[in-house]
């Protein structure tokens, strides 16, 4: 209540607004978690009677900045639609009529078509010190975002399903798989800190002929004790072996068909013939044939459930192809067929969209199977299913898929179908979040690099960097575990430094490095903020009752000015989905407070002084902290 009453007093002295009124008037604001709403507000109502324009229709056209000498606001006069006037001669006509002496945002500089506007340090760290560390680990989120009626809250959240990691079980969990974990609980977090109810599916790759080829080789070649003692890295070494026999079988039958031998017989008894009958076994639900996959798929799922927990994250649901039933994709195929979606082609089952959409959309969706001739049904089948189930079960607001960019089209032709069947609403819902490839990297070949071997790679280097600080390295409680936490750190931080639709080659000397923009390098800059409150031993009263006044040094205010931006920065975060909107923020954040150090020193400082920096320390240590967990990282306080 402190902090609404905070608020409200600061709006009742300048433009007669309350927090209910603001509700009224400025709907999709909220100041009581976001400070720079009632700038944005305050802005609106001093420049309304200059410029002639409404202040509700100023206020959306306001945005932040992203570099501090450019101001805390810019106003795009554009923007505004003003007819008959020349933008940058009514940029400098408003900064003239600008108020001198506001307490709150200094006089606008106009600069071309643009107005920008710098918030006064004294106000602004005042308000928002008291105000973060208030909220703690809600500082930044923004609850009303996900409510389906924001005025009326008893109508509950909006839902929303997010499918990401969906592994191949059977197999390590790779690197390759490690973006769409990253990213995909990124988002989840990200919409669950608006408020939406979020549910979490690993909708595993555990179906196909892929698994009688599985079978086959654990039959030949299976080994019960290595299975027990690690079961994922005896299955993949099966997998591989087989596969290497597979190809060399299907070569030599090609070999011989050149040579104008009849290779009926051979097709008929290869490997690859063999493993679809065995994962026909599989679909006709013979116990023997499924009793062993189930094994292999059990197994699996208690491994990557470990994996995930050193990654902090959990599913709500482990879904998988081989849940979608065959009733199901029967059910779709009838409904397919009976809108004319389907044709019949030489015995399979296909798409044509060719046929079915007029013009470049139809081109570009191309043709795709759906049954094949021996009756198999195709990945797009079960999705279709899945999908529609899905939506039975959950009723969601909104879907995202986080799959790579090579499954475009796949996803593509899944909603476009979705439509066609007459589920317009639904397909509208699901959305395709895509990312780039790591390079370098195949399961078949063998050449893959397992996700626990990467963590443990890199926890074994930080292990070595922080033995080489003995003093330091005693003082940590737990230095195996302090550096798994900085390896994951350091493979997170990289994967989400890019865009995510761009590629990027695996590379653990880049990923452990201490130097530039790491994992390590942000671990460290919370340390040390949560080390300042070691030492400085101030309690939580001398920080609550803080003379905040004090900080009027540069260094302090430009801190104050990026940690206001933060719940901006979440809420910007909603609109792009890419993870590095939050990264560069960060690094931006701990590089200005890294710089403050020598001028705003704490420890030896005269005691107001000291509780004052300890109190814009503390704060920044929140904001730091509330970055790094959206992240998915975990805050390391030594």
């Amino acid at each position: 209540m402190a902090l609404e009453n905070k608020i409200d007093e600061i709006l009742l002295k300048l433009d007669n607004l309350t927090v209910e009124s603001i509700a009224e008037k400025y709907p999709t604001t909220h100041p009581n978690v976001n400070p720079l709403d009632y700038y944005r507000i305050h802005i609106s109502e001093l420049l309304a009677p200059i410029t002639g324009v409404a202040p509700d229709k100023i206020l959306p056209a306001i945005y932040w900045t992203n570099a501090l000498d450019k101001g805390d606001f810019s106003l795009p006069i554009p923007a505004l639609r003003i007819k008959g006037a020349k933008p940058d001669a009514l940029g400098a006509e408003w900064a003239a009529k600008f108020p001198e002496d506001d307490p709150l945002i200094e006089k606008p500089v106009a600069a071309g078509t643009f107005l920008s506007f710098f918030i006064r340090g004294g106000p602004l760290t005042q308000s928002l010190i008291p105000m973060i560390r208030s909220l703690g680990v809600e500082y930044g989120r923004n609850r009303f975002l996900g409510l389906k009626d924001p005025k009326d809250p008893s109508k509950g959240r909006k839902r929303i399903v997010v499918e990401f990691s969906s592994p191949n079980i059977a197999k390590p969990f790779h690197a390759g798989h490690l973006r769409s974990t990253i990213i995909g609980s990124f988002l989840a977090n990200l919409y669950e800190g608006a408020g939406w109810d979020v549910v979490r599916i690993n909708y595993l790759g555990d179906w196909g002929k892929q698994y009688g080829l599985l079978a086959l080789a654990y039959e030949r070649y299976g080994d019960e004790e290595a299975l027990k003692k690690d079961p994922i890295d005896h299955l993949f070494r099966l997998y591989v072996r087989i596969n290497a026999e597979k190809e060399e079988d299907l070569a030599a039958i090609e070999a011989k068909k050149k040579e104008g031998q009849d290779v009926t017989e051979l097709l008929a008894n290869s490997l690859d013939e063999q493993a679809r009958r065995y994962f026909r076994k599989m679909t006709d639900r013979d116990e023997k044939a499924l009793a062993l996959w189930k094994r292999f798929r059990d197994l699996s799922i208690v491994r990557y459930k470990a994996t995930y927990a050193r990654l902090n994250i959990k599913f709500d649901e482990y879904s998988g192809e081989s849940q979608v039933s065959e009733e199901a994709m029967e059910k779709v195929a009838k409904q397919m067929a009976g809108k004319k979606i389907t044709k019949e082609d030489q015995g399979a089952v296909l798409v044509d969209f060719t046929e079915l959409i007029p013009g470049k959309e139809g081109k570009r969706l191309g043709k795709t199977v759906i049954r094949k001739r021996d009756g198999t049904a195709l990945y797009l089948t079960r999705d279709i299913a899945e999908l529609l189930g899905r939506y039975e079960k959950y009723n969601f607001d909104h879907m995202i898929y986080v799959v790579a960019s090579q499954q475009d089209l796949h996803l593509q032709q899944l909603f476009k179908i979705i439509e066609l069947l007459g589920y317009k609403d639904i397909a509208a819902r699901c959305q395709h979040i895509n990312f780039g490839l790591v390079l370098g990297m195949s399961t078949r070949k063998g050449t893959v690099k397992f996700l626990d071997d990467i963590l443990r790679d890199c926890a074994d280097h930080m292990h070595e960097v922080m033995r080489k600080n003995e003093a330091k390295y005693a003082q940590v409680e737990d230095p195996e575990g302090t550096a798994d936490t900085l390896g994951i750190s350091s493979v997170m931080t990289q994967d989400m430094s890019g865009k995510r639709g761009n590629n990027y080659t695996f590379d653990l000397a880049v990923m452990t490095s201490f130097e530039g923009d790491t994992g390590p390098y942000l671990q460290y800059a919370h340390t040390r903020l949560s080390s300042i409150k070691r030492r400085a031993n101030v309690s939580d009263e001398e920080l609550a009752n803080a003379d905040l006044s004090l900080l009027t040094e540069p260094h302090a205010v430009n801190v104050v000015r990026l940690l206001a931006q933060w719940p901006d920065v979440a809420q910007n975060t909603l609109r792009t989905l890419e993870p590095t909107t939050v990264v560069t923020y960060l690094f931006r954040l701990t590089h200005v407070i890294s710089s403050s150090y020598d001028h705003l020193q704490v420890v030896g400082s005269d005691p107001a002084l000291k509780a004052a920096r300890m109190a814009l320390y503390d704060a920044a240590r929140i904001v730091v902290g509330n970055c790094m967990r959206l992240l998915g990282l975990t805050p390391l306080e030594r």
